[in-house]
């Protein structure tokens, strides 16, 4: 009898580290984003950063979020539609995902600063709205809602944070989703360790979209 429960102890293990390690996107994302740059039309003016392009349109303002100390470009921030959306693109096996095991560190994250978050289902799949403790100029904290996203392509896993009116107005909800599908990430041929960032660079300002460090 004890072998037995050992043996399904043993099975349910390897399930969970399956499911954890599996990639996470819409079926659809291949034709509808975020895109690979294999995948992305050639033919659309891009702002070009690098290891992301974004698609400018009217009313979006790109800013780049760079890091003290090494002046390194570690995401791009985007104001739209009332909301904003935080992106980072990161270096990921060609065969398992990512979002799995970053969404459970996000869970931990949170609840150690004092927030909280709810699992969903949501557009891009597995989904988490959270509500984040964040300290004011004034000293005071208050609390935020967030909500975390995440696609695993191929070789990159995509990673947006939304705020703002997206978060409770269903028309700027879409308007977000539709930027966040409107991503290109551009991994490249070198080799990277899982979980790098991949390499963002100031880009060329483009009609309908300013942009500069934050």
């Amino acid at each position: 009898m004890s072998e037995i429960e050992e043996f399904d102890g043993g099975l349910s293990e390897a399930a969970s580290e399956e499911v954890l390690n599996a990639k996470s996107a819409p079926e659809d994302r291949a034709d509808e984003g975020p895109f690979d740059s294999a995948e992305a039309n050639p033919a659309r003016p891009y702002v070009d950063l690098g290891g992301m392009k974004i698609l400018p349109r009217e009313g979006l303002h790109l800013r780049l979020e760079v890091e003290e100390g090494s002046q390194r470009v570690v995401a791009v921030g985007l104001d739209y539609a009332g909301s904003t959306l935080q992106v980072q693109a990161f270096a990921a096996p060609r065969t398992t995902g990512l979002w799995h095991e970053i969404r459970d560190q996000i869970q931990d994250q949170v609840t150690k600063q004092g927030g909280s978050t709810t699992l969903r289902e949501g557009t891009f799949g597995p989904e988490l709205l959270g509500q984040v403790p964040v300290v004011e100029t004034d000293g005071t904290t208050s609390i935020r809602l967030a909500r975390f996203i995440g696609v695993d392509g191929p070789r990159w896993f995509l990673r947006g944070v939304i705020a703002g009116d997206a978060l409770t107005n269903p028309s700027a909800e879409a308007a977000l989703e539709s930027l966040f599908r409107s991503v290109v990430v551009v991994r490249g041929s070198s080799p990277m360790p899982p979980r790098d960032l991949i390499p963002l660079n100031m880009p060329k300002t483009a009609a309908g979209t300013s942009a500069g460090p934050a």
